[in-house]
């Protein structure tokens, strides 16, 4: 099994920076992938950003070029670094792993975190 543990959620002003991070533990040569979902009240959870095994990344339109994803495979972790906050950035944010086989390949189910808080004062 895979665990996470995300962290680095707070209250900031409109424009700063926070940097998220998620720890995995357990199985970590089975994930496929990595993302970050955020939902905001009376929202639907959405995609923010995936990273892949490879290093791809995608993100979603409202946080191109303000957020960044990245992954430390040496401790099993990855952040998002979120600049230029605005106050629609506000929900909780959830880390999200893709499962797949024992080289991490052929995604078969997700894990998900327990979300951490990001608030965005205007």
């Amino acid at each position: 099994q895979v665990q996470l543990a995300e962290s680095g959620g707070g209250l900031v002003q409109s424009g700063g920076s926070l940097r998220l991070s998620c720890a995995a533990s357990g199985r970590t040569f089975s994930i496929y992938s990595m993302a970050w979902y955020r939902q905001a009240p009376g929202k639907q959870r959405e995609l923010v950003a995936d990273i892949l095994n490879d290093g791809t990344t995608n993100y979603a339109d409202s946080v191109k070029g303000r957020f960044i994803i990245s992954r430390d495979n040496a401790k099993d972790t990855v952040y998002l670094q979120m600049n230029n906050l605005k106050p629609e950035d506000t929900a909780v944010y959830f880390c999200e792993a893709e499962i797949g086989d024992v080289s991490g390949h052929f995604p078969q189910y997700d894990v998900w975190g327990q979300g951490t808080r990001v608030t965005v004062s205007s």
